[in-house]
């Protein structure tokens, strides 16, 4: 089988190109209303490019299960999962806009220039004429902008900085996953019940994007309550051992550390803390606590007994009852044998937005799927009513604040839902402070 074939199909990882332009392949000049590769033949090419290394590596390969799923239930196979419960009916499981739905796959590394060179390579060379995924804002910034520059439509995977749909939101982006505002804006009513207004606060923050949003919304929301901030700290993203960032919070006065960290740096983070005792520990008076904003089972079971009682927030959680999440954990478990992460949740449920969008459209071009895009309400996609904002590209739906289960039942059941947050709690205007300094500007249709 040619390595095209094996690209294609998914099962050879693209190669990166280097370099910082973006050469446009495959237009149609003869047309007016020509866009970076029109698929014209029976079948439409999607480009999934995930961290399938790196510090991200586990919501990579479930964004990937996710993906393949998705293209499973768009060609018609499988049970249909979310497509039965999603609101939209224009999909009809024959792909999109009757063409066959491929893929190819690229590495991200968490790492934007090879999130870039992959993206860019998968456009140029496979023809893809969406990419979607990524479970760093670093990368999603990074790869939005370079589709927003190659005229193709991106539909970011995970990705919680503000600035994905704040300063450095693109036309041709559109992100599901909720952001670091909202996490802020939910958790701190939880947090002042549970922990009182009078806290004393040290945080640690992964060197990049995500961290300083979500350190900044943490920090900004707790502060509103009565929170004082004591400590903020960087960490690289390549850390593994964080004992010398640690430390230093026993010789501050906090009694609450706040752990901006994801994944890998997350669970070496907080192994770290409960082996210097914190969470035993007594200070001004009260019991420590550690918080987690943005959490995720893959993270949870990394972890393991270590996030018991520890809040956090989260896009969605495969306990919920919904008709639409119950619909998607029953194909994704079917499949694989295990529930879907909010990685592998928020990269199907873009996938199938995508299509729907093109189809509802009539149209691959991608300033028509923009247009079908923006203002769009739905429903029945797992986390109830959602709008895709026009102003930002942002989904507005309802936050989960969780925490680490006591008495789990198993290894998936870890985590415990404590707070739905009701959407216009966590709702925004698109000019707010920390998103300030971003505009969409105009779509690119590549031609």
């Amino acid at each position: 089988m040619s390595k095209t074939n094996l690209t294609r199909r998914g099962l050879l990882k693209t190669s990166a190109v280097a370099g910082a332009g973006v050469a446009l392949p495959t237009i149609f000049t003869s047309s007016a209303n020509a866009f970076t590769n029109e698929p014209t033949g029976s079948t439409v090419t999607l480009g999934f490019n995930v961290p399938q290394s790196g510090p991200y590596a586990d919501e990579g390969a479930d964004e990937l299960r996710a993906y393949e799923l998705a293209v499973e239930h768009l060609n018609g196979g499988g049970d249909g999962g979310m497509m039965n419960t999603f609101s939209s009916k224009a999909l009809q499981g024959n792909g999109i806009l009757g063409k066959k739905v491929e893929y190819v796959t690229g590495d991200t590394q968490t790492k934007s220039d090879a999130a870039r060179a992959s993206a860019k390579s998968m456009i140029e060379k496979d023809g893809a004429i969406m990419i979607t995924g990524g479970s760093s804002s670093g990368v999603a910034v990074a790869v939005q902008a370079l589709c927003q520059e190659a005229g193709v439509i991106f539909m970011a995977g995970l990705t919680h900085s503000n600035d994905t749909t704040g300063k450095d939101r693109r036309a041709n982006g559109f992100r599901h996953f909720f952001n670091s505002y909202m996490s802020g804006a939910a958790l701190a009513p939880v947090l002042a019940n549970a922990y009182g207004t009078d806290r004393k606060a040290y945080h640690l923050t992964a060197d990049y994007n995500w961290g300083y949003t979500t350190e900044e919304a943490i920090r900004t929301s707790t502060e509103a309550m009565g929170w004082e901030t004591v400590g903020t700290v960087l960490t690289p993203l390549t850390q593994t051992d964080f004992s010398s960032y640690i430390a230093p919070v026993l010789q501050s006065d906090a009694d609450v550390l706040v752990l901006n960290h994801y994944g890998g740096n997350m669970v070496n983070s907080l192994t770290n803390a409960v082996q210097f005792g914190l969470r035993d520990r007594i200070a001004n008076g009260k019991n420590f606590e550690i918080i987690v904003p943005l959490y995720s089972r893959l993270m949870a079971k990394g972890a393991g007994a270590n996030v018991k009682g520890i809040f956090g927030s989260t896009n969605w959680h495969w306990s919920l009852s919904d008709e639409g999440s119950k619909a998607f954990v029953k194909s994704f478990g079917e499949k694989y044998g295990f529930p879907p992460s909010q990685a592998a949740h928020t990269c199907y449920v873009q996938a199938i937005l995508y299509a729907d969008a093109v189809q509802r459209a009539g149209s691959f071009q991608p300033c028509a799927v923009v247009e079908a895009l923006e203002g769009f309400e739905f429903d029945g996609m797992g986390n109830g009513p959602t709008l895709y904002r026009a102003e930002d590209h942002q989904c507005f739906k309802d936050v989960l604040v969780v925490k680490g289960k006591e008495n789990p039942t198993s290894e998936f059941d870890l985590l415990e839902v404590v707070e739905i947050t009701p959407v216009e709690q966590v709702t925004y205007p698109h000019d707010h402070p920390q998103f300030a300094g971003g505009s969409l500007g105009s779509c690119n249709n590549g031609a």
